[in-house]
């Protein structure tokens, strides 16, 4: 587990558009965040900044006590999960799960205990052998949530899944819910759906311009 800090974050296109403007959260060990609001209202842009994926302009990001502004992507404790899952469609499903901690060089019996543990919380040990074409979509996006667990990141980002069909969206909501509850990670959620901010009984950020409006 682990706590995110964002002191005074920034982000300002080239072309002067200000994305999110002086923007100061703190989630907790273990919480669950969304992020509310309007498209175009800066929320995804400060996952991005956490995840490494954006520049920051100003201001600070802290993972606990370590400072992640000049952290590379790949050295920072998180795990993101997007609408694209960019799995590799000539693994099959153990071996897409397994492929970060093989690039680490984890010992065999460490990647096949954390691999089949995230597939028995996710449901999916019985899809592990199956090549990712020939899987559901349902599937693939438990594969894709499995691949990031089993590298046991400290917090969660997650990025609005608005152009899934709802069934799909719900059932991915339920797994995230799972490994905030069951796995004590701590986990940022996006969406711009005021009926799903509420509905999942979390902390919710709203946000407008760019900027923080309320906490509730």
């Amino acid at each position: 587990m682990a706590s995110v800090t964002l002191e005074h974050l920034s982000k300002i296109y080239s072309n002067g558009f200000v994305s999110v403007n002086d923007v100061s959260l703190r989630v907790d060990n273990g919480e669950f965040i969304t992020l509310h609001g309007p498209s175009g209202c800066g929320k995804s842009t400060i996952l991005r900044m956490i995840g490494g994926l954006e520049d920051i302009t100003s201001g600070k990001i802290y993972l606990s006590d370590e400072l992640l502004n000049d952290i590379l992507p790949r050295d920072r404790r998180l795990a993101m999960a997007f609408q694209n899952y960019t799995l590799y469609k000539h693994f099959n499903a153990y071996d897409n799960m397994a492929l970060g901690l093989r690039l680490r060089d984890f010992p065999r019996n460490i990647i096949d205990s954390r691999v089949n543990d995230a597939a028995k919380l996710l449901g999916i040990s019985g899809v592990l052998g199956q090549k990712i074409k020939a899987l559901s979509e349902r599937d693939k996006q438990k594969v894709a949530l499995g691949r990031a667990i089993v590298c046991q990141p400290k917090v969660l980002v997650d990025e609005d899944f608005a152009r899934q069909d709802p069934e799909r969206r719900k059932e991915m909501l339920c797994d995230i819910l799972e490994i905030n509850e069951e796995l004590k990670i701590t986990v940022l959620y996006v969406t711009n759906d005021p009926l799903e901010a509420r509905t999942l009984g979390k902390k919710i950020v709203f946000m407008k311009d760019g900027k923080i409006t309320d906490i509730g």
